[in-house]
C-alpha cells in the first residue's frame, strides 16, 4: 500500500528492485556446449578460465571468462581460424550492485563463420581494472572510454583513456554505477555553479580552436546569387516538401 502512494520519481529514488540474486548468478551453467562450436572450444583450451556458460534470449550463447588471462582467450578467439571473430560490435558494463563484481561485457561477431558470441568478464571491486583489447578491434577505443567513463573500469594499454560523455574533471564518481546517486553526489547548488563557472574552452586543445574560427566567405560567390533567389520557393513548395 505504501508503494501504491509513491510518486513515479520516489520510486526511481529508490534504486532498482532486486531481479538477480546471488544463486542465480551462480547457478550452473546451461546448454549443450557442443551447439556452438566456439564455446566447446573454449571449454577444450580454456577450462579453467571459463566460469559458466548459457544461452539468453533464445540463442545468444553467453560465456563467463575471469579476468587474469581474458586479454589471451580474447586474442585466440580473433586469431583462430576456427573461429575468426573478426567483429567486436560492442564493449559495455554491467553493475549489478550489492558488493558484486562490475562485468566487462564483450559483443562479438564473426563475418566468416556468420557466428555470434558474447563474452562477459567479472571485474572485482577491490582492482576495477582489466587488459584493453583496443590492440585486437579498433572499435574498442571509444566503447573501452565509455565503460571507464560510466562505470569507473580502467583497461591497461589503452591508447587515450579519458572520459568520453563526462567532462574531464567530472568529480561526482561514475554515473551507471549502482551507488551512484540519482541526482548526482553533489547538491543540485553546486552543480549549478559548476557548470556556470565552467571554462568551455578548456575541453579543446588548440588545434581544435583553430579549426572552429568563423571561415572566410567568397564574396564574388554570393554577389553571383540574384537577390530574389529566395522568391522562388513559394509557400506551397514548402507545403509540399520540395526543396527541403
Amino acid at each position: 500500500m505504501a508503494d501504491q502512494q509513491k510518486s513515479d520519481l520516489d520510486l526511481v529514488a529508490d534504486g532498482p528492485l532486486e531481479s538477480v540474486g546471488e544463486q542465480a548468478l551462480n547457478e550452473t551453467s546451461s546448454g549443450d556446449p557442443s551447439l556452438h562450436p566456439s564455446v566447446e572450444s573454449l571449454l577444450e583450451r580454456f577450462p579453467d578460465e571459463v566460469q559458466r556458460y548459457q544461452i539468453a534470449a533464445g540463442d545468444q550463447w553467453v560465456v563467463w571468462v575471469g579476468p587474469d588471462r581474458i586479454h589471451e582467450v580474447l586474442t585466440w578467439l580473433k586469431d583462430d581460424e576456427a573461429q575468426a571473430y573478426d567483429m567486436m560490435s560492442d564493449v559495455t558494463g554491467v553493475d549489478y550492485g550489492g558488493g558484486r563484481p562490475v562485468e566487462v561485457v564483450y559483443q562479438m561477431f564473426s563475418t566468416i563463420h556468420g557466428r555470434a558470441l558474447r563474452i562477459r568478464c567479472p571485474i572485482p571491486l577491490e582492482s576495477m581494472e582489466t587488459d584493453s583489447v583496443y590492440d585486437l578491434w579498433k572499435s574498442a577505443d571509444w566503447l573501452e572510454r565509455e565503460v571507464y567513463d560510466l562505470f569507473g573500469i580502467t583497461f591497461n594499454g589503452h591508447p587515450d583513456l579519458r572520459r568520453i560523455l563526462m567532462p574531464d574533471d567530472y568529480a561526482e564518481g561514475h554515473p551507471l554505477r549502482k551507488d551512484f546517486p540519482l541526482r548526482g553526489r553533489f547538491s543540485r547548488a553546486e552543480q549549478t555553479r559548476l557548470a556556470l563557472t565552467q571554462d568551455v574552452e578548456r575541453f579543446y586543445s588548440t588545434e581544435d580552436l583553430k579549426a572552429g574560427e568563423p571561415q572566410e566567405v567568397d564574396t564574388d560567390e554570393l554577389s553571383a546569387v540574384p537577390e530574389n533567389a529566395s522568391d522562388d520557393l513559394s509557400g506551397s513548395d514548402l507545403d509540399d516538401g520540395e526543396g527541403l
